[in-house]
């Protein structure tokens, strides 16, 4: 059915409270590929506490559950997540209470029988200070919920998606997955039966469990920062996404980048298949410096 437009375009939270520690730090880094290699000194320091490093794409599990568009009245069996966007306002503490403020930015009808794209922002504060820590975009593709624009309007059109540069990759990295990565991912708060559940996923059209969507972003950050950023996370201050398809656990996952002054443009598929997974992909680059990582007093 269609999408009540003015009241999902109203939906809002403010002030929900959140909080983390270097344990979803650790086990993030862990759940997106990192560590494999113990011995490994570069990545160590994103495992141990010791000198805990942050994958700046960790932002994506911290309040998890704080934007639920099922709250939207859409059908959730035929939602997807279409693009995910997120932008860093401060390097990430180790530890951290938090406020989120979520809201509707803005629906776009694709018409009755092609859905809407719904586009949501997630903005987190540290609890005392208030001070603006990350913000995340969020569009979701509600396939079965369009047709709405005709009574009540819409938001206009979609932007359009980052551009990749027309010229062979600069740099080209492998990132392999573990056939148990999406039940290790899982841990940290999507519990959707169709990364673990065998008949969840063929319900769904896959002939087995998939690997999560922000699962395959945070591999790509990680790609980006062993490759470009010689594993300097802090320089990372906005990572763009767009989801095209879905990958399986055990697969490889092939990253090509384009680096053209302080951005990243990048896509990443499958070795296995050959699928596309992550199309127009835009990473934003501070100037190298000392370390900025800190931790909570």
């Amino acid at each position: 059915m269609a999408l009540d437009f003015k009241a999902a375009l109203a939906a809002s939270d403010s002030d929900l409270p959140y909080a983390y520690s270097d344990t979803q730090i650790m086990l993030y880094a862990l759940a997106i590929g990192m560590g494999r290699d113990p011995l490994d000194t570069r990545e160590i320091d994103f495992v141990y506490e010791r000198r805990l490093k942050i994958i700046p794409t960790v932002a994506t599990v911290l309040a998890w559950g704080a934007r639920d568009i099922r709250k939207l009245g859409v059908d959730y069996s035929k939602v997807l997540h279409g693009e995910h966007k997120l932008a860093l306002h401060q390097p990430l503490p180790t530890r951290a209470e938090i406020l989120v403020n979520t809201r509707t930015k803005a629906i776009h009808d694709k018409g009755k029988d092609r859905g809407a794209l719904i586009v949501s922002v997630l903005e987190a504060l540290e609890k005392t200070t208030r001070a603006p820590l990350f913000t995340q975009e969020m569009t979701h593709f509600a396939r079965a919920d369009g047709g709405f624009s005709d009574v009540d309007g819409d938001s206009g059109p979609a932007p359009a998606p980052h551009p990749l540069p027309q010229r062979a990759p600069d740099y080209q990295c492998e990132m392999p997955t573990t056939p148990n990565q999406a039940l290790l991912y899982r841990l940290l708060g999507d519990r959707n039966a169709l990364h673990a559940d065998v008949e969840a996923a063929r319900t769904s059209g896959f002939e087995r469990p998939i690997l999560h969507g922000l699962c395959t972003y945070g591999a790509c950050c990680y790609a980006v920062v062993k490759t470009v950023c010689d594993f300097d996370p802090s320089r990372i201050v906005q990572f763009d996404v767009r989801f095209s398809a879905p990958m399986f656990p055990g697969e490889t996952l092939i990253v090509d980048m384009w680096r053209d002054a302080d951005i990243v443009s990048f896509s990443a598929g499958t070795k296995e298949r050959r699928v596309m997974v992550i199309n127009n992909g835009r990473c934003v680059l501070r100037a190298p410096s000392a370390n900025t990582q800190r931790s909570a007093p």
